[in-house]
């Protein structure tokens, strides 16, 4: 079958390795033919133009406003913007292609016009990857308010959400608590149509041996004889930076621990700052690696960091979990309540959980890991990442719903106009 996958995470290629790519590359593996449209800001330079690799696969990168790295008011427009820029290259690059699946991943949210016209002129089935509750995640932020002048944009974007949940044929989420918000903050929603989806991988076992990760850690200069713990990712508002640095503050003098920082976002010049200036011996703070001299990092490393800040009510589920357990790590959540990914880590038996707002009670936990704790619950990670988040499991929980329904070809399509009407009275 033809299956579209839209997205506003650049990808060139599906050779590429992460949630999204992975997941295609098994639907191209199942013998279906792949077509994507992703983008490629204006910023760039680069016009729209179509990668085809093989023949089943078609990238369509499409020009649009830049989202990345710019002020708040042309990320806004650029993503209002979405919509009709998609529509567009539907209409003029797949003319002559009937999609019998559409999958898209929030964010954004502004998709909704968009699947609904492709679900009516091919009577494709439709299926939303929640990777993001938008805008309540804003409001919980602070970018966003629910009165005032922002609350005029909370609104525009909360119909947005609202209508792209009814035009979707089934919603995928990452985790159990996922599915409750959901659930019990949009009535309309029918909760048969809501399911785990989680964030998956195609697992490939990226632990180090003892001479690799002698090796990497002098590479890197790395201390060989601390318990390394290793914060890899988005270092954004969402990430909680400043209870961080409060926690880094807390382990200035503790010789037996060194924390390596890898990413790039809003809020690193907040820790590039703290070290500047309290010059601490125990934390280096990195730019983004190149992924294959990353993930041999991670593995030379020891705990694997997750950080959340303890203002969010929407349950995030951070996909960075799988790359440490990939690499056999265990994992350190501290997380805001609402989120269950530190209950998932705790009752998998391969890591431990805080609360985000206590940096003396994150400390105490750190402390109390000891390096007879970490090849067990490294080992449980790896083995719960093959059993729940290999990918195989993501694909299945779609085309279930997809092969159901295609059993009666007679009736398919008509079911699926009849409930695209009952939908958009």
């Amino acid at each position: 079958m033809n299956v579209l996958f839209l997205t506003i995470v650049d990808i060139d290629s599906l050779e590429e390795s992460n949630i999204y790519t992975d997941l295609l590359r098994k639907f191209w593996a199942e013998g279906h033919t792949v077509y994507m449209i992703s983008p490629v800001e204006r910023k760039k330079n680069i016009s729209t133009h179509y990668i085809k690799s093989d023949e089943r696969i078609g990238i369509l990168k499409l020009r649009i406003g830049n989202i990345q790295k710019t002020n708040i008011i042309e990320k806004g427009i650029s993503t209002i913007t979405l919509e009709g820029k998609f529509i567009s290259a539907v209409k003029k690059y797949f003319h002559d292609v009937k999609f019998d699946l559409v999958m898209y991943s929030t964010p954004p949210i502004t998709f909704g016009n968009v699947i609904k016209y492709i679900k009516r002129r091919d009577c494709a089935k439709t299926y939303l990857l929640l990777k993001d509750i938008f805008p309540q995640n804003a409001v919980d932020m602070g970018m966003l308010s629910k009165t005032g002048l922002k609350g005029i944009l909370y609104r525009f974007f909360r119909n947005k959400e609202k209508k792209l949940y009814q035009v979707s044929d089934y919603i995928g989420c990452m985790s159990q608590a996922n599915v409750d918000y959901i659930i019990s903050h949009n009535a309309e929603v029918n909760s048969e149509i809501v399911e785990i989806c989680p964030n998956s991988i195609e697992v490939m076992d990226k632990s180090v041996s003892e001479k690799e990760r002698i090796e990497i850690r002098q590479k890197y200069n790395i201390p060989l004889d601390k318990k390394v713990f290793v914060y890899g990712g988005n270092l954004g508002k969402p990430q909680g930076i400043d209870f961080l640095i409060e926690c880094l503050k807390r382990q200035e003098m503790n010789e037996d621990v060194f924390f390596l920082i890898v990413g790039d976002g809003t809020e690193y010049p907040k820790i590039e700052e703290y070290i500047n200036k309290s010059q601490v011996q125990n934390v280096r703070l990195m730019k983004r690696l190149p992924k294959d001299d990353y993930d041999l990092m991670v593995g030379a490393c020891d705990v694997g960091m997750i950080f959340l800040d303890h203002r969010f009510t929407i349950p995030n589920f951070p996909s960075r979990m799988l790359g440490y357990m990939q690499a056999k790590l265990p994992v350190l959540a501290v997380t805001d309540p609402n989120s269950d990914i530190g209950k998932v880590i705790v009752d998998g038996g391969f890591g431990w959980w805080c609360e985000s707002d206590d940096a003396d009670r994150v400390v105490k936990c750190m402390q109390s890991i000891h390096s007879d704790m970490l090849s067990e619950a490294g080992n449980n990670a790896y083995e719960y990442l093959v059993k729940y988040y290999d990918v195989r499991y993501a694909y299945n929980a779609i085309l279930k719903w997809f092969k159901r329904e295609k059993k009666d070809d007679r009736n398919w399509g008509l079911r699926r106009n009849n409930s695209d009407k009952i939908r958009t009275k």
